[in-house]
């Protein structure tokens, strides 16, 4: 079964490591970051399950 994740902090650490998992499983991916171009970098992997989002 496919899931859905929203990760913060997933420009880097455990965060970046969790998010690039659970797209590389094919589950859909919001994930949040200080720098929305660190986070967008994980489009490369899927530009159509990946939802990136910049952190306030």
């Amino acid at each position: 079964m496919k899931k859905t994740w929203f990760i913060t902090g997933a420009s880097r650490g455990f965060g970046r490591i969790g998010a690039e998992a659970a797209l590389r499983r094919g589950d859909k991916v919001a994930a949040t970051g200080r720098k929305l171009a660190d986070v967008a970098e994980l489009t490369e992997l899927s530009a159509t399950r990946f939802f990136p989002l910049r952190s306030a």
